[in-house]
């Protein structure tokens, strides 16, 4: 891999290094110190809430055989059990939906180089 200077990079500590001055460039924001502290004042949502169609909707356009995230469930699982957890899901979406904040645990990925 290429470092940020253009130099061939080929020990694990420096690919890491690497990746790790990308994506920190890439994904904090100049400027704010702590995006959670940054207050966003919005005029009442406009948008109705999702239905459970729309969350059946989602859950067939996932992709089959990714690897699972954080929560270690692979969609092959949510998409068989859709009928019997679209309630649940459909709960959970709505909850998050009217107390317009994601759960801490949704805030945390796992970031794959291909």
């Amino acid at each position: 891999m290429k470092n940020e200077k253009g130099d061939l990079v080929a020990h694990s500590r420096s690919i890491l290094t690497s990746w790790r001055n990308y994506f920190s460039q890439l994904l904090n924001v100049i400027g704010v110190n702590d995006v959670r502290q940054t207050e966003i004042h919005t005029a009442e949502t406009t948008l109705p809430e999702p239905s459970a169609f729309e969350v059946e909707v989602a859950v067939e356009k996932l992709k089959s055989y990714k690897h699972p995230g954080i929560d270690k469930i692979p969609a092959e699982l949510i998409i068989s059990g859709v009928i019997t957890i679209l309630y649940e899901i459909d709960k959970l979406i709505i909850s998050i939906w009217s107390k317009a904040e994601l759960p801490e645990l949704w805030k945390d990925l796992i970031i794959v180089p291909i």
